[in-house]
């Protein structure tokens, strides 16, 4: 894609020239010409190249362009021709004196890289870039300068369609229910069901991002809003080459991430690996009003949050050429925290007078250690080069987490008095195996057969211990009745298949997913073998079938529209299974729910592409969305209070009945010279909730929006600044209102040491506004709040390459790329 727009282009152009100057006589005999065009290194197709057909005296007579598999295939008068194949970057090759009377299959064209002159080709990566498949969108990520020394997921946070909540919850079009894959895979690299692992990795890492908005079958049918597949950065390059970034931040932070790489025409040796140091400060506020007989009706808390992450991570790799067409790759990824945090809670509690009646200090101090380990095998043959491919992969992964958390509270007003402790040490052990098998059988010229199975076994131990102070000072005794340990067990087998054809100006892509999935629970402990709310342990399987359609109808070289059905599932994950609460605060509790279902939905999208020329690309889609069983939290007074009197507030996920969605998008690229680029998108949605709990109505409408903006100007100098801007519309459930929120980030870049290395200055969030505002109304209590994950942040980063050219090339090996999985329409 990094050179797609600018090939597209010069393509059109020539063969508008030729074929008016050269327009075959209608009397002539008409052959066709056909084959695949590859890079000689990689042996991967190189999707639009040009090729020109020359009479005798140099004359072009036709000419056309190859398609996303390398493939081409041009009309022109029998004769005799010399036929030239170009890529941008590539040296020209051609075939002189080819007698073409009939249809002929040429013989495979193998494009080499012109390392002369690579320097003066000027192939910008600098601003996200998109691909239109039938069915997913590619968004290359190019070299956006705000999230240098950022992390992946500030990273997604300016992908179109995506939006990252301050306290780092991803959606895909407002929807929270988006299913996170890292190279195509559930990966242990983003972390067990959290977002949270995404924190730690650079930025720098991804290669591109897949938003698959109405995925194929050949994807996983879990999350309802759809998947995000990201594809780290693997180097094709020939030799040893390599890169080292390094960021100083403000707040006190610091990281460090390099990567080297050593291919030969038989392996390749890939290494990344990082250190990261980060303090986030944060903060929140709440004023909670409370109806009926509470002794003090207002309670505010002033939260803040001192945050301390320390991470290393590292993924070592080989990747071995059985033969041209055969790979197996091994590969091994590490990636360990060691976190401190220490949250401050001041509690007032005023009386019906609103005369202050109580004045606490609450004090957690958590410590968290965790790591992760996953192992992968892949193994890859491509039988030809039309695409008959068999991929097997397995991945092991483990991991296991521990947080200690001390509470310490006392009154300070009207009296000062010291309070009983808590004591919370929460164990997790995660292990995942996966294996599956993925085959593709094309048919013909533009068919395609694909058969595959995927088996994910998940097991998930966690373990809650609860110590209390029955007296200020005195020992620790357990809680019984809280205290346990709930074994999760996760299995899901899944077959499918699908067919695909293009026909003309018209694509299709048929699929249909079968997938069994089997959930366990079992809660374990000294007391809690029954509970007033739930059935604690269950065994439930679940048998579903799932199509998929996606059509694309080509209305000229550079647009298209698209259609697209799924049906989708949403499987609970344990923390919303586990029926014993963890408390944020005193008076704040999460509790799972056992008696959760899986939610379906299905799901329409109707897509439209536009380009003009290189400068603009334009896309937009409107969907729908109706989802059975949609899960919804929800609060509610337990009627418990807690040892000082305070109502304790439970929040829990429940099955509402129906969650309908509907919405429309649009983005634009825009780069209308060389030292200008921008790109814009915009997302509107409305959605309706029917359901009740506990005989309270939770049904609700809801409109909202979203619009992000990126301008990049090229300054004297040759230095770059860029602007991003997000704003996130108000929003609202059955109970909670929450404000829009607007967040600007601001970057410089330039490049020093004849190109080699980039220095960067960066302000995320530079006017400190990126805060979440609700407000909570239900029958028994009214909470308004403020909540800040993280405050402004300043940045300073250096990267350093060597042996490596900053426009990447287009071109992979088997088994590191992942943008011709599954059949594709021509963009």
């Amino acid at each position: 894609m990094k050179q797609s727009l600018l090939l597209l282009a010069l393509c059109f152009t020539t063969l508008l020239w030729g074929q008016q100057r050269n327009r075959p006589n209608g009397n002539a005999q008409t052959v066709t010409v056909f084959g695949n065009v590859l890079d000689k290194d990689s042996n991967t197709p190189l999707e639009f190249a040009t090729i020109a057909l020359t009479n005798r005296n140099g004359d072009i007579v036709s000419g056309g362009i190859t398609d996303a598999k390398g493939k081409y295939s041009i009309e022109v008068p029998a004769g005799v021709y010399s036929v030239r194949f170009e890529f941008i970057s590539y040296k020209t090759e051609t075939l002189e004196n080819q007698r073409l009377f009939k249809n002929t299959r040429l013989s495979d064209i193998l494009l080499s890289l012109d390392t002369e002159s690579l320097d003066e080709v000027v192939v910008r990566a600098e601003t996200t870039e998109v691909q239109i498949r039938l069915d997913k969108k590619v968004y290359t990520i190019g070299k956006d300068l705000t999230t240098s020394g950022a992390t992946v997921s500030d990273a997604l946070d300016n992908v179109p369609s995506v939006t990252v909540d301050v306290d780092g919850t991803i959606a895909l079009r407002g929807n929270e229910n988006v299913r996170i894959l890292i190279n195509g895979k559930p990966s242990a690299i983003a972390g067990f069901g959290s977002t949270d692992a995404l924190r730690q990795l650079p930025a720098e890492a991804i290669e591109k991002v897949e938003v698959i908005t109405s995925p194929s079958a050949r994807y996983d049918a879990e999350g309802t809003a759809g998947i995000l597949n990201i594809v780290l950065r693997k180097e094709k390059t020939l030799g040893l080459n390599g890169s080292l970034q390094t960021s100083f931040t403000y707040p006190l932070g610091s990281s460090a991430t390099g990567n080297i790489n050593v291919r030969t025409n038989k392996f390749n040796i890939f290494n990344t690996t990082g250190v990261r140091y980060r303090e986030t400060p944060g903060n929140a506020n709440f004023e909670n009003r409370y109806f009926g007989d509470a002794i003090n009706p207002l309670v505010i808390e002033d939260r803040d949050f001192d945050r301390l992450r320390r991470g290393f991570n590292t993924n070592l790799g080989i990747e071995y050429f059985l033969t041209k067409t055969s790979s197996v790759t091994a590969s091994a990824f590490y990636r360990s925290g060691d976190n401190e945090s220490t949250t401050t809670n001041i509690t007032e509690e005023f009386s019906s007078d609103d005369d202050l009646a109580i004045s606490r200090d609450r004090i957690e101090t958590e410590e968290e250690d965790d790591s992760n380990f996953q192992f992968s095998l892949n193994y890859v043959n491509d039988f030809n080069p039309n695409g008959h491919k068999l991929t097997v992969d397995f991945q092991y992964e483990t991991g296991d987490e521990t947080e200690t958390s001390l509470i310490e509270e006392r009154n300070t007003f009207p009296d000062f008095e010291a309070l009983p402790s808590e004591n919370i040490i929460q164990k997790q052990d995660e292990t995942e195996y996966l294996a599956q098998a993925d085959y593709v059988l094309p048919i013909g010229e533009n068919a395609q057969f694909e058969a595959g199975y995927r088996g994910r076994f998940e097991n998930t131990l966690t373990d809650y211990l609860l110590e209390e102070q029955i007296t200020p000072g005195g020992v620790f005794v357990r809680n019984d009745s809280l205290s346990n340990v709930f074994d999760f067990t996760q299995n899901v087998n899944a077959l499918y298949t699908q067919y695909g054809n293009k026909l003309g100006k018209f694509s299709f892509l048929l699929g249909l997913r079968m997938e069994s999935t089997v959930l366990k629970g079992e809660v374990t402990g000294e007391d809690v073998t029954t509970n007033d709310d739930f059935n604690v342990n269950f065994d439930k399987d679940f048998l579903g079938l799932f199509p998929t359609v996606n059509l694309v109808y080509e209305l000229g070289e550079r647009e298209n529209i698209s259609f697209g059905y799924n049906r989708r599932i949403n499987r609970p994950r344990f923390w919303f299974l586990n029926p014993f609460p963890s408390r944020s605060s005193e008076a704040n509790v999460f509790q799972g729910n056992p008696g959760l279902n899986p939610a379906y939905a299905n799901a329409f999208d109707l897509g439209y592409l536009k380009r003009w020329g290189r400068k603009l690309t334009l896309t937009a889609s409107v969907y729908y969305q109706y989802e059975t069983d949609a899960f919804e939290r929800v609060q509610e007074d337990t009627g418990q209070v807690t040892p000082n009197g305070i109502p304790i507030i439970r929040t829990i996920p429940i099955n509402l009945s129906t969650n309908q969605r509907i919405g429309g998008e649009a983005a634009i690229l825009y780069n209308p010279h060389k030292w200008l680029r921008f790109n814009g998108s915009f997302n509107f949605f409305r959605f309706e909730t029917e359901g009740s709990f506990n005989g309270v109505d939770y049904g609700t409408e809801n409109t909202s929006w979203f619009a992000r903006g990126s301008t990049k100007i090229t300054l004297p100098s040759k230095i770059d600044w860029q602007t991003n801007a997000f704003y996130r519309g108000p929003r609202n459930n059955a109970q909670t209102e929450t404000e829009g929120i607007i967040s600007v980030s601001m970057a410089l870049s330039k490049d020093i040491i004849n190109d080699n290395a980039t220095i960067g200055f960066n302000v995320s969030d530079l006017f400190n506004s990126r805060k979440r505002q609700s407000f909570t109304e239900t029958a028994n209590f009214t909470s308004d709040s403020e909540f800040q994950w993280r405050e402004r942040q300043f940045t300073l980063s250096f990267t350093y390459r060597f042996n490596q050219k900053k426009q990447r090339q287009r071109g992979g090996r088997n088994g590191g790329d992942f943008d011709g999985e599954g059949f594709e329409g021509t963009p």
